[in-house]
């Protein structure tokens, strides 16, 4: 019997405002409000909700012969929280059937696993308690931010507890070995490893509506006949997208619902295929090898690395005055200051400064609110301005009071704290 393991990566980014040089020293709030509540009003209306719907129809259908695993960010959940409570309601409900995982992650969707292993553990720790919270389940399967994995960073997520991890399927990595079975980790072999089949799950997440593709129009039938076949040989096939493709990548007058409604009947009839959680798919097979990984490795882009968020000076700039101010926000130890800390490290910021405008353009400019990378690049760097100042003035202020249990000044920084 062949596992297919669904996994969806619920996300969207804390946007931030137009700010300029004139701004700094003067306003201290820098997140586009208005931008924000309508971005997620319309992913709300137009992917979480009715997908959430179907989904939530299947599992109860199906009585736990379909099940499917999500993560969702910290970023992404107190946007839910703000602007559109529905669907945090729409999530306890599907949690509430007990046939889907929510996996760990970084809260703030972050790069700190490339910075800094006290960030990285840290921001994990404050996304399973945020998990906890919101849907009463506590995390033992993993996912980096944009599936980043290397054998030192799964060797980390070992030993904070997690038993499973998801990686990217990237044949400079695989080489002849297949990505339809479940791997260990090179340093920490009692770390299991689910590696993305990117072929199949593209087809859904980017070739589904393509008229031009070969394969189209993609049925679920066609697509089941796929994954049952003997030309995708192995234990498991693991398919992990973005939630965004149903309804947004995918409108849904390409009949991207409609083919996902009618995918587990789909499956299952052809006899050969089950579907599992990742943690029950993980646990269902047998590790055939392990996977090594010196360097870092992503699922984005054709180069399957971090050049995506890392690759050109304006983002390496960014991102090492970004963790410049490390040691200040720790020494403050001040909610107001940890809360802008945070949405300044998620990796769309970088993101959006990528320079890599060719065959990846289309992928790069989605929901991308700068005209250029050198417009993200400055508008980040001078909110991040704007943030150090305001640290050293809270830093003076700390060491000029000297009186027991001062934990320094008040941030005037977005202290409507939204989490």
């Amino acid at each position: 019997m062949k596992t297919v393991c669904l996994y969806f990566q619920v996300h969207q980014p804390w946007r931030l405002k137009r700010y300029r040089f004139f701004n700094m020293g003067k306003d201290h709030y820098y997140l586009d409000d208005l931008l924000n509540r309508s971005i997620m009003q319309q992913v709300a209306r137009e992917c979480y909700l009715p997908m959430n719907a179907l989904l939530l129809d299947l599992l109860r259908r199906y009585e736990g012969r379909f099940r499917c695993s999500f993560s969702l960010t910290g970023i992404v959940v107190e946007q839910m929280r703000a602007y559109a409570p529905e669907v945090l309601d729409s999530f306890r409900e599907l949690a509430a059937t007990g046939y889907v995982e929510f996996l760990g992650e970084t809260y703030s969707h972050s790069l700190a696993s490339l910075a800094s292993k006290e960030d990285f553990t840290e921001q994990v720790k404050l996304h399973c308690a945020m998990i906890h919270k919101e849907f009463g389940l506590r995390p033992t399967a993993f996912r980096n931010t944009e599936l980043i994995y290397s054998d030192q960073i799964g060797a980390t997520v070992a030993e904070m507890g997690f038993r499973t991890m998801l990686a990217e399927g990237a044949r400079h990595v695989l080489g002849w070995k297949s990505p339809d079975y479940v791997y260990t980790n090179a340093i920490d072999q009692k770390l299991r490893l689910l590696l993305r089949n990117y072929k199949l799950s593209d087809d859904i997440a980017f070739r589904f509506s393509n008229r031009g593709w070969e394969e189209w129009p993609l049925t679920a039938g066609k697509y089941a006949g796929w994954l049952a076949s003997d030309e995708t040989p192995g234990e498991v096939v693991n398919l992990f997208m973005d939630y965004e493709t149903f309804g947004e990548h995918q409108h849904a007058d390409t009949g991207i619902f409609d083919f996902m409604k009618a995918l587990p009947e789909a499956a299952l009839a052809s006899g050969g295929l089950e579907f599992a959680t990742v943690s029950e798919t993980a646990l269902r097979h047998q590790p055939v090898a392990v996977l090594h990984c010196p360097h870092v490795m992503s699922w984005a882009d054709e180069e399957r690395d971090v050049t995506a968020w890392l690759g050109n000076e304006l983002q390496n700039e960014a991102f090492r005055k970004l963790y410049a101010q490390k040691a200040k926000v720790e020494a403050l130890r001040n909610p107001d200051f940890d809360y802008v800390w945070r949405f300044m490290q998620t990796s769309d910021h970088f993101y959006y400064m990528a320079t890599k405008w060719l065959s990846d353009g289309d992928v790069h400019s989605y929901f991308n609110p700068y005209d250029s990378s050198y417009d993200a690049f400055i508008n980040y760097m001078n909110v991040l301005s704007d943030f150090e100042i305001e640290l050293d003035k809270a830093l003076a202020s700390q060491r000029a009071d000297k009186g027991p249990g001062k934990k320094g000044a008040a941030c005037e920084c977005v202290c409507d704290t939204k989490s």
